[in-house]
């Protein structure tokens, strides 16, 4: 494990920081009782941290109300609230080829089984979305549009700012997914016209698995798709219509509100700037290093300009996964292969004929060492297919 390189951020960060490790371990045994529910110390302890944290993730997009601050399990999870508890039948919704499956299989699960009518709006040979063809695919009858604020295959940041203002100026919900973007890039709600944020825990908040959430501006309104304990007011019959109650549903998953407190803690103190300037200094290593590499092919990658830490190649003759087992095995590099639950992207790019590419995801602990490894496994094994 100490000679681990890890490259795979891009599906959760580790290690995470030992802070996170430690409050966790701590928090758990002390206070890791149900929030909400009794009025005793602990349980109240437990709220009070619930609800610093809610206000510490309001304070991070820029909301103005933490309550609006719903906790879930996961992006995908909150996804689901968003997309099922906006969209009905006969309705139209607009989103691009460079989604996650998190976004993609929703929608068209809303398709299929209830008529939701939906556009993909494509992105350039560069990897960005054109803001402007949105308002062209606008209809009387579009109730949201929803955009993967980074990619998660080829890190580009999409032009949600502009984006949100086709959508603001028309009166249509604009929800983002955060999952890639939140804890490596500011995202401020207001100026970038957004009406959802939608974020995971695991990633690059540096929390544990099992902890995402969403906050959704005041004026905008999700339906109850789900019902169930919140530990207030439980002899109303129906759940509860007011925030966040809303949109939480049973025990919270206190452990990983917890931890992800204590990762945004820690990406407080190094400061977000920082640790996105690193992590892109090592991308542009990477960049470097392989871009005149015979036989490897990267993709959207000539201009680092509105990136994160996500880089994407293949070596020609040898298959994604092949490819990472090599790199695994022979060097000691965790990798992603494959086509990253972002089918459309890799058929936009052209790789889901080859199953897919490579990914590395670079994280705050990674060190310009380890690129240079990095670097030199690639090419090693690019000649060695000659």
């Amino acid at each position: 494990m100490d000679k681990l390189i890890f490259l795979d951020n891009g599906a959760t960060s580790f290690p995470k920081p030992e802070e996170v490790y430690t409050f966790m371990d701590s928090f758990y045994r002390n206070f890791g009782v149900n929030p909400g529910r009794s009025g005793y110390d602990l349980c109240m302890e437990t709220g009070e941290l619930v609800d610093s944290t809610r206000e510490m993730l309001t304070g991070f997009f820029n909301g103005k109300d933490p309550s609006r601050l719903c906790f879930s399990y996961n992006s995908t999870d909150a996804l689901n609230l968003v997309i099922n508890g906006i969209l009905k039948g006969g309705d139209h919704a607009i989103t691009t080829t460079i989604e996650h499956n998190s976004v993609l299989r929703p929608l068209y699960h809303l398709y299929k089984y209830n008529g939701v009518e939906v556009d993909y709006i494509p992105f350039d040979r560069k990897g960005f979305v054109d803001p402007d063809e949105f308002p062209k695919k606008f209809k009387k009858n579009t109730k949201l549009v929803i955009v993967n604020h980074a990619s998660n295959v080829i890190g580009t940041i999409q032009p949600i700012k502009e984006i949100g203002k086709h959508c603001r100026g028309n009166g249509i919900p604009f929800a983002i997914d955060a999952s890639q973007s939140a804890g490596k890039i500011p995202i401020d709600i207001e100026e970038m016209n957004v009406d959802v944020v939608v974020f995971t825990g695991h990633k690059s908040l540096l929390g544990p698995t099992g902890i995402g959430g969403l906050y959704v501006r005041e004026g905008i309104e999700i339906r109850h798709t789900r019902a169930g304990g919140t530990g207030v007011r439980s002899a109303v019959r129906t759940h509860l219509e007011e925030y966040p109650y809303r949109l939480e549903y049973g025990t919270l998953n206190v452990l990983g509100v917890a931890g992800l407190h204590a990762g945004l803690k820690w990406i407080e103190k190094k400061g977000l700037n920082n640790i996105h300037e690193q992590e892109m200094k090592l991308t542009a290593m990477l960049r470097d290093g392989l871009n005149d590499v015979e036989d490897v092919n990267l993709y959207c990658q000539d201009d680092l300009t509105d990136h994160i830490s996500i880089f994407l190649f293949n070596i020609d003759g040898l298959e994604a996964l092949n490819a990472a087992t090599i790199l695994d095995v022979d060097y000691n590099i965790a990798c992603r292969s494959g086509l990253h639950c972002a089918p459309l992207a890799h058929e936009q790019l052209g790789t889901d004929k080859i199953r897919g590419a490579v990914r590395f995801g670079i994280g705050p602990f990674n060190t310009e060492a380890q690129i240079r490894i990095a670097v030199g496994a690639v090419r090693e094994t690019a000649k060695s297919r000659k």
